[in-house]
């Protein structure tokens, strides 16, 4: 038998609320997922002015980092003609994303879920994203 840490609520609530601050404070309205261990959605937040389009690239950056559980631009660059993932963009219905802005949640080495955000450049929506792990991780010492 297996334990498993995951995110919960609070913690999904509390990345949010660091991510929209961060997201406030760079003049980007985002998009904002956070998934558990196996990618599903906890919690999500769209921003006044989000991207209707970036609805679900957010909760799809947030469901490969989890997942997946790798950054979303680590994809990229492994995706490219030639590399050894090309073509993996198209994998599990589309929904493996390969720009910025999805990034692991890990604790004690283990990840415990994802967040994935989107609406500004792939910079902007890793910079959110490490914005809200970088809450949660000081939430937990």
């Amino acid at each position: 038998m297996m334990t498993v840490s995951r995110l919960d609520l609070a913690d999904a609530h509390l990345m949010l609320t660091a991510a929209r601050a961060r997201a406030t404070a760079i003049g980007v309205p985002m998009c904002i997922a956070i998934t558990d261990d196996c990618g599903q959605l906890i919690a999500f937040d769209r921003m006044d002015g989000g991207k209707v389009t970036s609805i679900t690239i957010a909760i799809d950056k947030s469901f490969t980092a989890s997942a997946a559980k790798k950054a979303t631009h680590e994809y990229g660059s492994a995706s490219q003609p030639g590399a050894p993932a090309y073509g993996i963009a198209s994998a599990i219905g589309g929904r493996l994303m390969v720009v910025g802005g999805g990034l692991p949640v890990i604790v004690d080495g283990a990840v415990v879920g994802g967040i994935g955000v989107s609406s500004g450049t792939p910079a902007q929506d890793q910079d959110v994203a490490q914005a809200g792990i970088d809450a949660f991780l000081a939430a937990q010492k």
